[in-house]
């Protein structure tokens, strides 16, 4: 008895030939088109084949399309999403970099060979001007110039001007000016008093009094209090120099790069002279010359005398660079093209046109260096989780053909019998499947292009155009194959099934790149040498592997249970095991997709959970506890009791702190930490920061050495031996109490923490020292009212700094590149948990017919709805709940074995120090709810499915169901 058919997807044969009048109703497929020969002419009434599929069954059409809408979208946005934050990055890290730092500076040095007259000449405007355009024709992209903000000209180094009387001194230092001859200020700037000034005459011989004039900007006005008028005078060996200040201007743009890059134009500078024991600061200003004053300048300065030699005039040129459209792909051309440029042939065609020295320097090469280090160690471990997606949506396509094979079966058993084609059979269900898929992969690209804009086409039309060619051809494929050589059919349990010799080399295939994969990740790391396919698919084999392993061993606990379930009374444990084992064996694929959406899944909570661990703990190694107050000079009485009772906190230390105190008798350098031994034990020990007892701190006994609290390198420092440190309340020795490698008030660094109360009665009369006093307060809490310590640092302590963890937890994810990469990480374990529901729900609609089916019968001998309910479920359950544990088990696994090849710094704190986090980095390690969280979620949402299954059969009549195929 052939197979019967559903009507329903099948395409109607009209009982006669219809008239040309009814073209609506198809006519009987003819065979020459299934073949693949030519056909005759066609009836009037014929209807195409595509049309009529379409009409038959649009629910798999429209399911189809929606499956690959969204596999498209996720495809094409992947790139594209790469392409965005990397893109985003690189351009945050130029254009909020400081104006220096995104500034490629050019000087030429002065050439001892060159006449005065000739080195004069070459610092007039002309030339210097004549310079800019070889020099930007070196910016090619895609290193690129912001045009509008290059600035140059001739200028001096800060020299000391005379000590006019009427010039503000600070400790008894006068000020320092530059002289800067710069073009363009009549175009960046307004006048608000006098006048721009003019050009001084060259004078060839030098010395003698010469007069330049000059502007300055209002704040350098205000702070030497200069006026139009003003006339600063600057010693020469012979002669004076006397700069007249003709006007005052106002930048327009005052945070531009032509301003910025030397900030000295527009605002003056109070400045600490080095090397100094006492303090010595002096101001430092600019004053804005003409263009064609350089030659007159440079002669000015040579006259000066040996005690301004360091005041050389020379031409310099700064060209900012533009970062607007600056992409991530770009970086390393950028990187090559400054490196052309500071030692490369640009530099030699640059250096042969000044015909002088040339220096060359710009911070942008540090900071696209230190990019492409983030990139490079962050895309390994984004390629984890596009693997992974990849893997299980590949699978979930497969099935999808699948599921229409098995509804179709019996329909293609049919064409094939009437003289069909393999190629006939093909091309029809290619083209039924076009109709569906291109649309809607169609759509997903360009969804993808509209939410995403500024990424590359080129990988997501190839992402997108994988995701259609294995939709479209998965049903041909697969269908060929079932009716290339009909076999009768034969029930292939899933129990009793043995394994095929290919199916044996493909698991030991899948072993073997496993194991290779996990070497290759132990070796070398997941962050070197960029994405290696074989490293970054290491999740996915692992879940291979344990899909192959669970299948093999599946049936054992079946057979265990199933005996002593026959022996229990009532009939629906038994028969639930029963049919459990009964599954067909292509089940097995929907397990692969599960266990390797599972191991993903798990694998990418894992690296989400890693990564929240480790800023947490590099943040609070960087603030020392929840909040750190610190003060150059001492805090005020009672405000370590104010910030007690602030919401949240929970313990408070004040520490006094003196740095870079030399151990006596030995070489070394030593923080010295006072503090309440009591307070500051509490607190450590609430922080996890080097826990101690306070105890071990105080000095009972009155000794002659105080206990203390030291790094491991003082310890080593002087061993058995005591610690001799010359502070400022005077010497104190001390003893090795215990060994700490950290303590939160000094983190990084040598320590010695002792006891103030000990200290006190060591030096007495030592208390009121302002260096003994405290200057840094610690707090340990949670939910700290941030608003209020705020206002009591605002009002308690102006001059002190507010750290809060919980923003510089925040500082270290505000790279694009790491918050990009943890969207990307999120979104691949949502899909990939989505995928491995999907693939139980569609294995659960290709049985759905005969689980209906066999309620209807049950129902017959009695079984109740509730009866059916429990069969189904408990039939589903030891596959799903098994499946649930080995995901588990397989995504623990996967973390262990990774675990040590992959590191996670990169991507939790971006460009910071590593020290943060201490020797060991950030690690990859097992969470609990990321491992536990899908292989709960997917088997209880499949079980819920088998309910709505059963539920939705229990509705229908079962004498409809019982004579389904009578009528054919």
């Amino acid at each position: 008895m052939p197979p019967a058919q559903d009507p329903r997807e099948t395409p109607e044969e009209p009982e006669t030939p219809e008239t040309p009048e009814t073209p609506e109703t198809p006519e009987r497929p003819d065979p020459a088109d299934a073949s693949g020969a030519p056909a005759g002419p066609k009836a009037p009434g014929a209807a195409p084949w595509v049309r009529t599929r379409l009409k038959a069954a649009p629910g798999g059409a429209v399911a189809l399309a929606l499956l690959v809408l969204v596999t498209a979208f996720l495809a094409a946005a992947f790139p594209r999403g790469v392409d965005t934050f990397e893109d985003r990055e690189a351009r945050r890290l130029v254009e909020d970099a400081s104006a220096a730092d995104r500034n490629v500076a050019l000087t030429a040095q002065a050439d001892p060979e060159v006449t005065f007259e000739d080195q004069a000449e070459s610092m007039s405007a002309t030339a210097v001007r004549a310079f800019v355009k070889p020099l930007l024709e070196e910016f090619r992209d895609p290193l690129r110039a912001a045009r509008d903000q290059v600035s140059y000209g001739v200028r001096t180094e800060p020299v000391l001007v005379t000590d006019d009387p009427w010039l503000p001194k600070t400790d008894g230092q006068r000020p320092e000016v530059q002289l800067d001859a710069r073009a363009g200020v009549e175009e960046h700037a307004r006048v608000v008093d006098g006048r721009l000034p003019e050009p001084t005459e060259f004078a060839a011989g030098g010395g003698g009094d010469v007069v330049l004039e000059a502007a300055v900007s209002a704040a350098t006005a205000d702070k030497l209090r200069l006026r139009v008028g003003s006339r600063v005078h600057l010693p020469q060996a012979e002669g004076t120099v006397v700069v007249h200040v003709t006007g005052i201007v106002e930048p327009k743009a005052p945070k531009s790069d032509y301003w910025s890059v030397d900030p000295l134009l527009r605002t003056p500078e109070l400045r600490q002279r080095p090397a100094t024991l006492e303090p010595q600061r002096y101001w430092a200003a600019a004053f804005l010359l003409h263009p064609d004053s350089a030659p007159a300048l440079y002669a000015a300065t040579q006259a000066f005398g040996t005690s301004f030699e360091n005041a050389g005039t020379s031409p310099y040129w700064n060209v900012p660079v533009a970062g607007g459209a600056l992409r991530g792909r770009d970086v390393p051309a950028v990187l090559d093209a400054l490196s052309a440029l500071q030692e490369g042939p640009g530099f030699e065609r640059l250096a042969m046109r000044t015909g002088a020295g040339l220096d060359i320097s710009s911070g942008v090469s540090g900071l696209l260096g230190s990019y492409r280090g983030v990139r490079e160690a962050v895309t390994p471990v984004v390629a984890v989780a596009a693997f992974g997606v990849g893997a299980v949506a590949a699978v979930v396509l497969g099935m999808s053909g699948g599921l229409a094979l098995s509804r179709r079966r019996a329909e293609l058993a049919l064409l094939r019998s009437r003289g069909g084609s393999l190629r006939g059979i093909a091309v029809r269900l290619l083209a039924e499947n076009a109709a569906a898929v291109l649309p809607a992969a169609a759509a997903g690209y360009g969804l993808a292009v509209l939410l995403l804009p500024g990424g590359r086409h080129g990988p997501a039309l190839l992402a997108a155009g994988a995701v259609a060619a294995l939709a479209l051809c998965a049903l041909p494929a697969l269908a060929v194959a079932a009716v290339r050589r009909p076999k009768a059919p034969v029930r292939s349990d899933l129990i009793r099934a043995r394994p095929s010799r290919q199916r044996l080399v493909a698991e030991l295939t899948a072993v073997v790149l496993a194991l290779g994969a996990l070497v290759a990740l132990r070796r070398r790391g997941a962050a070197d040498g960029g994405a290696d396919a074989l490293v970054s698919a290491a999740p996915v084999l692992v879940g291979v592997v344990a899909a192959a392993v669970f299948v093999r061993l599946y049936p054992l606990p079946l057979r265990l249970a199933a005996r002593p379930a026959s022996w229990a009374r009532g009939a629906i444990g038994f028969l639930s095991l029963a049919r459990a084992g009964r599954a067909p064996a292509a089940s097995a694929l929907p397990l692969l997709a599960l266990l390797v959406a599972l191991t993903t899944a798990s694998f990418g909570g894992s690296v989400l959970a890693g990564v929240a661990d480790a800023r947490t703990t590099a943040s609070l190694r960087a603030v020392g506890g929840d909040a750190r107050l610190t003060s150059a000079a001492p805090l005020p009485d009672g405000i370590a009791e104010k910030a007690g009772e602030i919401d949240g906190v929970r313990h408070v230390a004040s520490v006094s702190t003196e740095s870079g105190l030399q151990v006596i008798g030995l070489s070394g350098e030593v923080t010295l930490l006072t503090v309440d031994a009591g307070a500051y034990a509490r607190l450590s020990a609430d922080l996890g920061l080097g826990p101690f007892d306070a105890g071990l701190l105080r000095d009972e006994d009155g000794g002659k050495a105080l206990p203390a609290l030291v790094s491991p390198a003082v310890a080593d420092l002087i061993g058995d031996g005591t610690l001799g440190l010359q502070s400022s309340r005077g010497r104190i020795t001390a003893e090795v109490a215990a060994v700490r490698r950290l303590t939160p008030a000094l983190t990084g660094g040598q320590f010695a923490v002792l006891d103030a109360e000990s200290v006190a009665r060591h030096l007495p009369g030592t208390e009121a020292v302002p260096e003994a006093l405290p200057d840094t307060l610690l707090l340990a809490g949670g939910g700290l009212d941030r608003a209020a310590l705020r206002t009591l640092a605002r009002d308690s302590a102006p001059a002190a700094a507010l750290q809060l963890r919980g923003d510089v937890t925040d500082e270290l994810a505000a790279s694009e590149l790491q918050r990009g990469a943890e969207r990307l990480y999120a979104v691949a374990a949502v899909a990939a948990t989505g995928y491995a529901l999907l693939a139980v729900l569609l294995s659960l609609l290709r049985a759905a017919p005969e689980r209906v089916a066999l309620l209807a019968r049950l129902r017959t001998m009695g079984f109740s709805r509730r009866h059916g309910r429990r069969l189904l479920v408990l039939e589903a359950m030891p596959q799903l709940v098994a499946a649930g544990l080995v995901g588990a088990l397989a995504g623990l696994v996967t973390v262990r074995l990774l675990g040590p090849g992959i590191d996670l710094t990169a991507l939790a704190l971006g460009e910071e120090s590593p020290d943060l986090l201490g020797p060991g980095g950030a690690e990859l390690r097992a969470d609990p709810l990321a491992l536990a969280l899908p292989s709960v979620a997917v088997p209880g949402l499949a079980l819920a499915a088998v309910l709505m299954q059963a539920w939705w059969g229990g509705r229908r009549r079962a004498v409809r169901e019982l004579r389904a195929g009578d009528g054919e």
